[in-house]
């Protein structure tokens, strides 16, 4: 594991915005929560995996696109992006068993020049192109960052019996969203890391986290939501209602 500081020494990338950038998108889950597959629900008319799509497609610091999707899904993914002209979509791959196994797909998918990639939730349709240009910035200039926001809500820390133990300090709290943007070499590096001591992540800052790399905190919006259950196409939709009014 690497400390901070031999972290900073390492990373020496010049931060400009010229340097090769990709996108994966990971839509190879199964919603079961949902009853369906949450990326071709329509939010006011446009499938949420396409919202998606065109968010990072009119980002201006993304090149490539990547989509990673369960394997049958692959011919509707690329019907969609034909239909909503995602041009800069270079791949679409399967996924594979857990989130960690199908970014590493999309990895692989990666031209060779890519030097950052942005790792976005297919089911996050509310990510902006500005919110997509501001992680960047930060990922360039600290080698790794991700989208959050401050967390609301009083946080408690309880015991096996439902019982409080603690509060959590709220002012040290984000809820981290993504897209996750990181140096490509420092993520392989810790994806190496999270293979040799078999760990399992429930997102890609985990991976930087364990293997010693920090990662930067971009302020995000409270917009951005992950679709998940039926509830949250309905708030999705009043944002978006507020959003095109004219």
């Amino acid at each position: 594991m690497l400390t901070t500081t031999q972290f900073e020494l390492e990373f020496t990338e010049v931060a400009t915005s010229d340097l090769p950038t990709a996108a994966i998108l990971v839509a190879a889950g199964n919603a079961t929560r949902m009853g369906g597959n949450k990326q071709f629900l329509p939010l006011l008319g446009i499938p949420v995996l396409a919202r998606s799509l065109m968010a990072f497609q009119n980002c201006p610091q993304i090149r490539d696109i990547v989509v990673v999707a369960r394997k049958e899904e692959i011919p509707d993914v690329q019907r969609l992006a034909d239909e909503y002209f995602i041009l800069k979509l270079t791949a679409v791959v399967a996924g594979g068993a857990q989130r960690q196994d199908s970014v590493e797909h999309g990895l692989l998918a990666l031209a060779d020049d890519i030097v950052y990639v942005a790792i976005h939730d297919g089911a996050r349709p509310m990510i902006t192109p500005a919110s997509i240009e501001a992680v960047l910035t930060d990922a360039r200039a600290h080698g790794a960052a991700a989208l959050g926001v401050p967390v609301k809500d009083t946080i408690k820390q309880v015991d096996g019996q439902m019982r409080i133990e603690r509060t959590i300090p709220r002012e040290t709290l984000y809820a981290v969203q993504t897209p996750q943007v990181f140096d490509v070499a420092i993520y392989k590096k810790a994806l190496d890391y999270a293979k040799a001591n078999a760990l399992a992540v429930t997102d890609d800052c985990m991976l930087c986290e364990a293997a010693g790399f920090p990662v930067f905190i971009t302020t995000g919006s409270y917009s951005n939501i992950k679709i998940t259950t039926p509830e949250d196409i309905a708030v999705a939709e009043n944002y978006l209602a507020g959003e095109e009014q004219p």
